[in-house]
């Protein structure tokens, strides 16, 4: 299966003005980039990762936008340089890559300013689809409404229904690998895929968690994974005989 490739451009200042302005989200500490990007690999492969900010002002965040990998780009001060420098540098590198790289296909822009309309619209006419990110109460209805699909910061950790609860009695080991499979399972019902394939649900976890081998839980292959899984009472599997007998998770929890 064909992976989405995407292009995350941040409008640092942007996300640091709604998290001023929202108390209850001030009250649960400093932005988490961590998160974010956790939501962001459901969806595909993260390509570029670009921040744009006076990061003298923001010097607190850099070591976690270095450790996320992020390109940070720094822009003078805006009294220096006019009100909209970091606006028009975003643009420019989002429709430079747009045409550079055509393989990119999703395209990420975190922020709420309505500045940035025109550039999702000139995306969406390059057949890009656009992903934007920002904070409920700073977030313009203009741009919220011209993105293909837009997610709240708030919302990131909003829980799917109800998920199954592990059973106490099994190793460490074996707690971790059926946790990552169920936030996996969770990602996918998150992002409305019908259809839960064994294939699908190891490209996700991948995806997640570069490192993870079946091997170093216990099992030979996914599918052993998933049957243990099983009969630990977290999921329930089916099997698509038209495609050779692949396993198919038909429900886990109360998600059906």
């Amino acid at each position: 299966m064909e992976e989405n490739a995407l292009a995350v451009f941040i409008d640092f200042d942007n996300l640091a003005i709604g998290l001023d302005n929202n108390d209850r989200q001030k009250a649960k500490g400093r932005f988490d980039i961590k998160k974010v990007l956790e939501r962001l690999v459901e969806k595909g492969k993260i390509i570029v990762k670009k921040a744009y900010s006076d990061w003298s002002r923001f010097r607190e965040y850099k070591s976690d936008f270095h450790e996320c990998a992020i390109e940070l780009i720094e822009v003078p001060k805006r009294a220096m340089t006019g009100k909209n420098s970091a606006d028009i540098r975003l643009c420019v590198d989002a429709m430079d890559l747009a045409y550079s790289k055509q393989h990119i296909n999703t395209f990420v822009i975190m922020s709420g300013d309505s500045d940035f309309s025109p550039l999702v619209s000139k995306l969406k006419e390059n057949g890009k689809h656009v992903i934007g990110l920002g904070m409920r109460d700073s977030t313009s209805h203009l741009l919220r409404d011209n993105c293909d699909e837009y997610i709240y910061y708030e919302d990131l950790e909003t829980p799917i229904g109800l998920p199954p609860k592990i059973p106490e009695k099994l190793s460490v080991k074996k707690k971790e690998g059926f946790q990552i499979l169920l936030d996996s399972l969770e990602a996918l019902v998150r992002e409305n895929k019908e259809i839960l394939w064994s294939s699908m649900i190891k490209q996700t976890i991948k995806r997640k968690k570069p490192s993870f081998n079946e091997s170093y839980y216990g099992y030979r292959t996914f599918g052993e994974l998933l049957e243990d899984a099983q009969k630990s009472g977290l999921i329930k599997l089916t099997r698509e005989e038209k495609s050779g007998g692949t396993y198919i998770v038909s429900s886990f929890g109360n998600a059906k």
